[in-house]
């Protein structure tokens, strides 16, 4: 779980709604929540524990600097379970990820990520009601989903575990397969009904060891692009948090050119936990 949460603060309308998001966080988590304010040499004219809830902070850091550096510095010396960071949405976001402090935060902290959207509705009291997690059955989306688990039982909440089967050039799983001669299109179709029950049978194995008894898990296999399928999970079930879990770095140097995780923290509704593994 989250003993200490760092929340880096730098007055921005994206930045209330990451302070807000931590406060419910730190609650939930019953965890120490610390701030820092980056400095570019100006003078700070707000006090930064203003910003928060009176007794809701163990401390605050202003510094002058590179912010990234001096987050991730501070977030190493806490030492920090998690950073919580707001974004600017789906437009801001993109001008965002080319060179900004969020992306270098992401890049490289070795710890959890909290990224929390302009337009995330969340309560102080109940977060974590309603958790996506995106299973790949790659280790990394396994430990994933047991944090998710773990989540969703200090709030009481449920996950729905989803995996994508993403067929070749985004086709869906009912297109049909005009054109093809008809002894190859029975293999190809017997291939899609072995591929999903498979997926299916692997993904209820995986869930029911993971909740074991600590929460409700239900288990998705649905057809499509990943981080599209994700997003509308999330959308249709109006998820109050997306989990996803990423391999070290050489995986998020891919994230923000294009990957799964680039694409869903970009275009969340809700708040995204990115944990490396």
């Amino acid at each position: 779980m989250f003993e200490h949460i760092l929340c880096p603060v730098d007055f921005s309308e994206a930045s209330s709604h990451a302070i807000r998001f931590a406060v419910a966080l730190a609650r939930l988590q019953r965890a120490a929540l610390s701030a820092i304010h980056v400095s570019n040499g100006s003078v700070v004219s707000t006090d930064v524990a203003a910003l928060f809830d009176p007794g809701t902070l163990a401390g605050v850091s202003v510094r002058e600097g590179q912010a990234a550096s001096e987050i991730l510095k501070e977030a190493s010396t806490l030492p920090a379970a998690a950073i919580v960071m707001g974004t600017h949405g789906a437009g801001g976001f993109e001008h965002l990820i080319l060179g900004s402090v969020a992306e270098k935060v992401l890049r490289k902290a070795t710890c959890p990520v909290f990224t929390v959207p302009p337009t995330a509705q969340f309560t102080l009291e109940a977060p974590f009601r309603k958790l996506v997690c995106a299973v790949d059955f790659s280790e990394w989306s396994l430990a994933a989903l047991d944090e998710s688990c773990a989540i969703a039982r200090e709030s009481h909440g449920t996950v729905t575990a989803v995996h994508v089967i993403e067929w070749p050039w985004n086709e869906s799983a009912a297109t049909h397969l005009e054109g093809i001669p008809e002894e190859q299109a029975k293999a190809l179709a017997e291939y899609r009904r072995y591929q999903e029950t498979m997926a299916r049978s692997r993904l209820d194995r995986t869930v029911a060891a993971c909740a074991r008894d600590r929460c409700h898990v239900e288990a998705r296999v649905v057809h499509g692009k990943a981080y599209s399928e994700i997003l509308c999970m999330a959308e249709r079930l109006r998820a109050d948090l997306i989990v996803l879990g990423v391999h070290g770095r050489s995986s998020l140097d891919v994230f923000f050119f294009g990957s799964t995780t680039h694409q869903v923290v970009r275009r969340a509704p809700c708040p995204v936990l990115t944990l490396r593994h």
